[in-house]
């Protein structure tokens, strides 16, 4: 929108309503927050970050614009104890201190998204441009989020509205392009309230191309993608905040250039992938002077995943073709939670409440098959298969946190337990359930082969977990923070029941006989914060029990029939550190590093999967008042090779990329604000190959240099 036209708008608003405020800078909202001055949610009390015994990374939405940021993988990957793996540009995700999804909880304000699955893309359904911020608490939450939150949990937590003391309008236009990709996308806002209501409106549209590299172009690695949102908040009465949410992304046409599951030749597309959100939740504050909340919170989420799978091989003179493979999956999952805080002192915190989920899946496979004699077509096929067979995990817990201070709170500790209970319950699956003849019509409900791959039945399991948080103040600069935790993780709907054959080289099963892991974790660090220099250094520790790997089922054969075991136990150790020091007003130079070791000590200490390699960053950055600011920085990865890799993995060598950034301040257009944003990501257009970027191997290059600008207008 012209800026003329939004002066207009804005004028004439204000004149037909002069109670209403105008021109509120956006970035109010969260952008320029410091992150000393941040609030952290994810830990059940809101606390800041100085204040919170856990290690952990923030994000925040300014960060968003000073980068390319395609998804919110790309937001977080610079982070230390971060690393980003995935398949392509769009379907990505996060690995923390050597664990990636199906051992951390992923949630959207407080809500799961697809809790510890294995399934990409979970990250790439939310609008980075919606993100107020990010928070990664790195180590075991299970006392707090029940199953999976075995190495951390990731919070994204999106813009909101507010209540004001006077009426107000504002609103925020957002344009980018990166020209790596030749990517767009065009996002708006509009936000409206006062002292007892508010409402908030925000969508986007963004389309990419295939990805330019140093080696050349990287096929089918283009999307297009849609996100709408509404947030709405009522006070209903003193004391009382109701407020409602509904976040739909939905995207098309998303290459996939990697994943283990297809052939080497094939071709994959996610057709459609889209998530939907609805969330409510009604909050009482200050019941009385100890009762200072009582919350109620309801959510359900959804997800489907339309696959579209070429495999691209040769016809045959004689036999079955392959044609196409088009896997469906529908992922449901809903829940709520009645949480309490009670304040007995100034020192004394507890929170305590029951949480309660469920996740449904159900999915269908159609395999378009060609069948050839003597060279010609004799007829065309579709093979029906369920890649799981109809299946739900339901979880009930209470879960309890205490924080008290001692020591003229010079001491701060956190106790926190939980109890769950657990129950799975699957219908009968098989490896075919028809197949219809298109050439005569005829459907065979009963194919020769068809079998039993898993019984109906149901499962049910008891899980307790615990945590101790500490943070002692040696003097007013320096801390000690130590964190030790109980974990445990069930195994997910798909580790049990999976069934994945996309007529490439490896067939994929579940166990519905898996155990559940359990873990002991410990993180010891040390926190100096002064006004010129700030130091942060962490080790950790995390053993596992009965971790679930997948192993080969057959020993012969081109094939590969994959399935999963408890056959192992893990050890994960290592420490990140993150320093930062201001040379003068405004010039700051920064460095962070992480280090991370995996072994599966029940094999003789063989290293397991896709843990990242050593990695850092080194920078520095000016910013003025009244100008703006610049970055530059430089992001490494040490090499992998042969001795410190699994067998399944690929060695690779260690790299380098330079970053370089700049950003107006916001200035003044009338009742507008507007910031520019720019920069180049890969200065030098270096040839690199990120170790966890795709399981089958087919990214060895990842993108080259990127122009990349952003302009924010607000009103």
């Amino acid at each position: 929108m012209h800026k003329k036209t939004l002066a207009a708008a804005a004028a004439l608003l204000a004149l037909l309503s002069p109670g209403i405020s105008f021109g509120q800078d956006i970035e109010s909202t969260g952008d320029t927050l410091s992150l000393k001055e941040a609030v952290v949610t994810s830990l059940k009390i809101e606390r800041l970050i100085e204040e919170t015994p856990a290690n952990l990374n923030i994000v925040t939405s300014l960060d968003v614009k000073q980068r390319s940021s395609f998804t919110v993988a790309d937001v977080l990957k610079f982070q230390p104890g971060l690393a980003i793996g995935g398949d392509g540009v769009w379907a990505t995700n996060i690995n923390v201190r050597g664990l990636s999804e199906n051992r951390l909880v992923t949630l959207v304000d407080g809500n799961r998204i697809e809790t510890a699955t294995d399934l990409t893309a979970s990250l790439s359904m939310i609008d980075v441009n919606d993100i107020q911020r990010v928070e990664v608490i790195k180590g075991a939450q299970s006392s707090l989020y029940g199953s999976g939150a075995m190495g951390g949990i990731i919070n994204i937590i999106t813009k909101d509205g507010y209540f004001a003391d006077r009426a107000y309008v504002h609103g925020a236009l957002t344009g980018s392009f990166s020209s790596v990709n030749k990517g767009h996308s065009e996002y708006f806002s509009v936000n409206a309230g006062g002292s007892r209501w508010y409402l908030k409106l925000n969508g986007t549209y963004g389309k990419a191309l295939d990805i330019r590299t140093p080696d050349g172009i990287l096929p089918n690695s283009g999307y297009t993608t849609t996100n709408i949102g509404a947030r709405a908040g009522f006070k209903p009465a003193e004391n009382h905040i109701l407020k409602f949410q509904f976040q739909r992304n939905w995207s098309k046409d998303v290459g996939i250039p990697g994943g283990a599951a297809f052939a080497a030749t094939a071709t994959a597309t996610y057709k459609n992938i889209g998530r939907t959100l609805f969330n409510g939740s009604y909050e009482i504050l200050n019941l009385n002077d100890v009762w200072t909340s009582l919350k109620f919170t309801g959510f359900s989420q959804n997800i489907v995943r339309d696959v579209e799978m070429i495999p691209n091989t040769p016809k045959p003179a004689a036999g079955a073709w392959p044609e196409k493979v088009t896997p469906l999956g529908l992922h449901k999952t809903f829940g709520g939670n009645i949480q309490g805080t009670w304040e007995f002192d100034d020192n004394h915190t507890l929170v305590a409440g029951v949480e309660a989920w469920r996740r449904n899946i159900s999915s269908d496979r159609n395999k378009y098959i060609t069948q050839f004699a003597a060279g010609e077509e004799k007829a065309h096929l579709i093979r029906n298969e369920k890649p799981f067979p109809a299946a739900s995990y339901t979880s009930a817990g209470f879960f309890a946190q205490d924080e008290s201070k001692f020591f003229d709170e010079r001491l701060t500790v956190r106790l926190g337990a939980r109890l769950d209970g657990n129950f799975v319950t699957n219908e009968e699956g098989h490896n075919v359930e028809y197949i219809n003849n298109l050439t005569t019509g005829v459907v065979n409900d009963n194919p020769p082969g068809k079998i039993v791959t898993f019984e109906a039945g149901n499962k049910r399991e008891f899980s307790w977990s615990g945590n101790l948080g500490m943070i002692y103040e040696l003097t007013p600069a320096v801390d000690i923070v130590l964190n030790a935790a109980r974990s445990y993780r069930s195994p997910s709907l798909e580790e049990y029941f999976k069934f994945i054959d996309l007529a490439g080289n490896k067939v994929r099963f579940g166990n519905v006989n898996l155990k559940p892991e359990d873990g002991l974790s410990a993180d010891l660090g040390l926190r100096v914060h002064t006004e010129k220099f700030n130091f942060d250094i962490s080790g950790f520790i995390n053993k596992i029990n009965n971790m679930i790997v997948e192993r080969k089922a057959n020993t012969t054969g081109v094939n590969d029939t994959l399935i999963l075991d408890n056959a192992s136990k893990a050890l994960l150790y290592g420490g990140e550190f993150s320093a930062s020091y201001t040379i003068i007003r405004g010039l700051d130079i920064y460095a962070s590093g992480a280090y991370t070791v995996g072994l599966e000590t029940s094999r003789e200490n063989a290293w397991l999967p896709l843990i990242p390699p050593m990695n850092g960053t080194v920078g520095i950055s000016y910013r003025h008042p009244k100008v703006g600011g610049i970055n530059l920085s430089s992001f490494f990865a040490g090499a992998k090779k042969e001795g410190n890799i699994a067998a399944s993995d690929t060695p690779t060598e260690g790299w380098y990329r330079i970053d370089l950034s700049v950003n107006t301040r916001p200035f003044s257009l009338g009742p507008c604000s507007l910031q520019l944003f720019g920069g180049i990501d890969n200065l030098t257009d270096n040839k690199y190959r990120n170790f966890l970027s795709t399981n089958r191997n087919a990214i060895n290059c990842e993108p080259g240099r990127n122009f990349y600008v952003r302009a924010s207008l607000s009103f």
